[in-house]
């Protein structure tokens, strides 16, 4: 037995070299995801006149505040638009991931007659979908959810792709004779469910939760389509119409030809505008990633004690 522990170990070895050159690779792939990210805090504090003689440099010939000066001239609607947007991604999120893991749990029960029609009734919304115009129907005219918050929880609160995930990670995580044992202690289903299928799915949660957040924080269409009421404006879909501002005067301006309207066109950062509204967008979602890469990290550390 100690030698083919041994033997398994030395299996596992990475040598020294290998550990650096593992290293290295690691090193360039988060300068490849660092280095844009500089790059775009600084063209968001480059003057457009910069930008046009320069291109994108990380050495500017002049920095300014216009962009970021543009963005805060919305005013009380940029603190209402991150409100809103925090409150319908963190809200939809939680409603979400409820309804997805009760849902993955029952398709996840062998024993369960109605299991496989379940999972194909669930499948098959992958494949085909009633379509843009019908969902605006039935939100507007039957639902009457336009124009509240509850468009961007109810449309939205299961996904298949996701769901299919969770319920493949259920049981390929968590033995079907331990569901027995529950069952002969005379556990129901939710007491399972709570006591047993959440405390070890808190990875799956974790990534699943993670997606659907990003998802939700990114989303702007829905605003568009269906927001009038300026207190319900998500972030993206305010920066969105903004940015459309900003390239609408600009081309009025080099249609005009006037110099009042060359003076806008030079004036207006366009371009600094642009990279000021992703870091408004990016700073606060990255605050989540830490959260939850503890429980990748507890995921992996899972994984490789029972293996």
């Amino acid at each position: 037995m100690a030698k083919e522990e041994r033997h398994i170990n030395r299996l596992n070895m990475i040598s020294k070299g290998w550990n650096l050159v593992f290293a290295i690779i690691l090193l360039i792939i988060a300068l490849l995801v660092i280095i844009p990210m500089v790059l775009i805090v600084i063209i968001s504090f480059s003057s457009e006149l910069s930008i046009a003689n320069k291109g994108f440099s990380f050495f500017p010939d002049e920095w300014t505040l216009n962009g970021y000066k543009y963005l805060f001239k919305t005013g009380d609607q940029l603190l209402d638009s991150y409100l809103i947007t925090i409150f319908y991604s963190i809200t939809g999120t939680v409603m979400s991931l409820s309804v997805m893991t009760m849902y993955a749990y029952v398709i996840s029960q062998r024993n369960f007659k109605h299991c496989r029609f379940l999972t194909w009734f669930l499948f098959f919304t992958m494949l085909f979908s009633g379509g843009l115009v019908p969902g605006y129907i039935l939100n507007v005219r039957y639902l009457h959810i336009n124009n509240t918050v509850w468009i961007f929880l109810l449309p939205s609160l299961v996904n298949a792709y996701y769901t299919i995930i969770l319920r493949t990670f259920i049981r390929t995580t968590i033995p079907d004779t331990l569901f027995d044992a529950a069952r002969i202690d005379g556990a129901g289903h939710f007491r399972i469910f709570i006591s047993i299928v959440l405390p070890l799915f808190k990875t799956g949660i974790a990534t699943v939760g993670l997606f659907s957040l990003v998802s939700r924080w990114n989303d702007w269409f829905i605003g568009m389509l269906y927001i009038e009421n300026p207190k319900l404006v998500p972030l993206q879909t305010l920066l969105t119409k903004l940015q459309d501002s900003i390239n609408y005067l600009k081309q009025n301006a080099a249609i005009a030809g006037t110099p009042d309207g060359i003076a806008l066109l030079r004036t207006l950062p366009q371009e600094s505008l642009r990279m000021a509204c992703t870091v408004a967008v990016i700073l606060p979602i990255l605050f989540a990633y830490p959260f939850f890469q503890r429980y990748f990290v507890q995921g992996l550390t899972v994984g490789s004690i029972k293996g």
